[in-house]
């Protein structure tokens, strides 16, 4: 029986043919290590185990490093956002391998897991963390239940979370949400005109995401419905961007936007024009609704290089998420529903809007105090 070895990314893989099954050929591809010897010596072992048991090579005796990596690249690259893969990467190697990393994938029981999570907090990781570890943690070990079939069980489902007392996390300082005032300063520091200028009232006014924003086309402008559409969103890999699906489902959206941001969108629209003329064979035509002068897109690294500028010069402590907190915490103190809210923001529970928002806002509280005083008086 022969067999060969290929290299996919960092790592190296064996494959060899295994037994037909309803007269079909059947191949089998395993992780073999991070060099063509060690995929070579793999593939020596695995033949050897094929030809004395009938049975292909069973490879539960991985490490938990090699593991998690044979599941990232099996699994995470091929089936989830770049985004998160980058996230997720970063669990595995700064949360996960330090600590469980050296030992056999099927020796590790729930004990090893709450160990992990009560030092990740011990540690002072926030919650929020702790949440992505768990999640990283009991997706990969499904997987080895079904479809690998390395496990029987999965040892994530025995955890318990460490309480976090969350009492005073969301409050209108923590998420930086911005007070007309302050804003007056942004606009001041970047005017009408400035690149930055549009991008930022769009945040503001609508309270998109950065990706969203730096996405938008000018296709998904109806100037004469007064509306944004959002299908795609702007994703930064290292210094290059490219345009992928929004975040969640119901991130795909269509929201109405008022005169004023309408003008700014006419105007902004107009001056493009006037630099493709000026600028001529040097102008980049990309059809981005946020662009510099020369037509270059506003990307997620340049929205983050502006914010910050903005935020040592003018002392205001805000980043462009908050522009989006600034939206929906304005719409709730002035009286708009929360399903609406909810919708606007491409929220796909209404519980992350009412958890993020509800309780910020001292001006609904009160409101809500008056109103059961004046039911208590009329009755």
């Amino acid at each position: 029986m022969k067999g060969s070895v290929r290299k996919k990314g960092k790592s190296w893989y064996y494959s060899f043919e295994g037994a037909k099954i309803n007269g079909k050929r059947t191949r089998h591809e395993r992780f073999g290590g991070y060099t063509k010897s060690e995929a070579l010596d793999s593939l020596r072992k695995a033949l050897n185990e094929f030809d004395q048991s009938g049975k292909t090579f069973d490879f539960s005796d991985m490490s938990v490093h090699d593991y998690f990596n044979y599941w990232y690249e099996q699994y995470v690259m091929k089936n989830l956002k770049y985004n998160t893969q980058e996230n997720y990467r970063m669990i595995i190697d700064n949360h996960i391998l330090p600590y469980i990393g050296i030992y056999k994938l099927k020796s590790i029981d729930p004990a090893s897991i709450q160990k992990l999570i009560d030092s990740e907090f011990e540690k002072g990781f926030s919650k929020r963390t702790l949440e992505i570890t768990r999640s990283v943690l009991s997706g990969a070990f499904k997987k080895a239940v079904y479809p690998y079939k390395l496990i029987k069980e999965s040892p994530v489902k025995y955890i318990e979370m460490p309480f976090y007392d969350q009492r005073n996390k969301k409050t209108k300082d923590a998420l930086k949400v911005i007070t007309l005032e302050d804003f007056d300063k942004l606009l001041a520091f970047y005017p009408e005109g400035h690149p930055f200028h549009v991008p930022m009232m769009i945040a503001f006014q609508t309270g998109m995401r950065r990706g969203e924003v730096c996405g938008l086309t000018w296709n998904d402008v109806d100037f004469d419905e007064g509306t944004l559409t959002i299908e795609k969103t702007m994703i930064m890999e290292k210094t290059d961007y490219f345009l992928g699906t929004p975040k969640t489902q119901s991130s795909y959206r269509t929201i109405g936007i008022g005169d004023s941001l309408l003008k700014l969108l006419r105007t902004h629209r107009k001056e493009q024009m006037k630099n493709k003329l000026f600028y001529g064979q040097h102008y980049e035509d990309t059809n981005f609704v946020c662009t510099k002068e020369n037509g270059d897109p506003i990307t997620p690294n340049g929205v983050k290089w502006h914010c910050n500028l903005a935020k040592r010069e003018t002392g205001v402590d805000f980043s462009f998420h908050s522009f989006r907190h600034t939206h929906a915490t304005l719409l709730l103190e002035n009286g708009a529903k929360d399903k609406a809210i909810q919708e606007r923001l491409g929220h796909s529970r209404i519980a992350t809007t009412m958890d993020t928002y509800s309780h910020l806002t001292v001006k609904t509280k009160k409101e809500t105090v008056d109103i059961f005083e004046s039911l208590m008086k009329n009755n």
